[in-house]
């Protein structure tokens, strides 16, 4: 702790001011250019996913014991290093369900209405005239494919119900029925088939060895034509450059994308010059209300690590055994 009694978090986020007021009530919020000389006091380290806690920065603080991750993903912590070491590390699921749901809604309706390249003919000098053939795709009373049937894939699927849309599902476990009934879904033990079957497909599995570029060259030749493809979960689960090739092919018609690999693309990726992909900056979570409720989970979750008392949400970290 510093001189005014409150813990030392190291921390390197741009926040919005509210949040970065409630975190300056518990904490001493330390900047880089002050880590080092508070580098024996500092006991947490406040993130997002956009910074990577690799084991050189862990070590840096030798009396490090949380890493309070402000996300539901957790793939940019060195986990391994976290166990060495025994720094607990919490995360903030549930709270951000709803808000990336409708972000996967947001970029599923603006491919395939083509509200973005509609915005800049509406409203472009050069335009004297709409296109009455100008066309973009259905979405009400289509099928739709979720691949990842966890707490974000349940409330998409809530939302596809009032499009009076089929829900078909594809995932680690089958769901029970209760659950499945809930939202309308139904299982489909085959990601092919379920490509083949869904006139649009949403991605929100989480991220790990397994489903790393899950998505590819195959899986995208799968699926129909006229088929949108929209990612909310990360960038690792697909192949950057297999996407591109199906969008400039026209093997699929367009894609909404809320996270890439890396993020940002460079800047001469072929995805950015794609006309039929929408991309935003991996703000599925960024209301003030969602962040305002991760950011207060966060601070419980590091309180616990300091103290020692049980985490709202805690990761569970890899044995050293193996």
């Amino acid at each position: 702790m510093d001189s005014s009694g409150k813990p030392c978090v190291y921390h390197t986020a741009t926040l919005h001011p509210e949040l970065q007021a409630l975190l300056e009530h518990e904490f001493n919020m330390v900047h880089e250019k002050d880590a080092e000389a508070l580098r024996e006091k500092i006991t947490a380290i406040f993130c997002f996913v956009n910074v990577p806690i690799t084991k050189d920065l862990l070590e840096r603080f030798p009396n490090l014991k949380v890493v309070g991750n402000c996300a539901v993903g957790y793939n940019h912590v060195d986990l391994k290093a976290c166990a060495a070491r025994d720094i607990r590390v919490g995360y903030t699921p549930n709270v951000l369900n709803a808000a990336t749901a409708d972000m996967a809604w947001a970029l599923l309706l603006a491919a395939a209405r083509r509200v973005v390249e509609g915005d800049k003919i509406a409203k472009s000098p050069n335009t004297s005239k709409f296109d009455t053939n100008w066309y973009g795709y259905q979405v009400s009373s289509t099928t739709l494919g979720i691949i990842g049937m966890g707490r974000i894939g349940m409330e998409i699927a809530k939302r596809a119900g009032g499009f009076g849309m089929r829900i078909l599902y594809y995932n680690r476990h089958k769901k029970s029925k209760e659950e499945e009934d809930q939202v309308g879904a139904t299982y489909v033990p085959s990601l092919k088939d379920l490509l083949s079957q869904s006139d649009h497909v949403v991605l929100c599995a989480p991220a790990s060895k397994d489903t790393q570029h899950m998505m590819a060259a195959e899986q995208f030749g799968a699926m129909k034509r006229t088929a949108i493809f929209v990612n909310v979960s990360r960038g690792t689960l697909v192949d950057q450059d297999a996407l591109a090739d199906a969008l400039t092919s026209g093997t699929i018609a367009a894609a909404g994308l809320d996270v890439t690999d890396p993020e940002p693309l460079p800047r001469d990726h072929p995805l950015l010059s794609c006309p039929n992909a929408t991309i935003t900056p991996h703000s599925g979570t960024s209301t003030l209300q969602t962040q305002r409720e991760m950011v207060k989970v966060t601070i419980r979750n590091i309180w616990a690590g300091i103290k020692g008392e049980q985490m709202e949400s805690e990761v569970n970290l890899p044995s050293l055994d193996h």
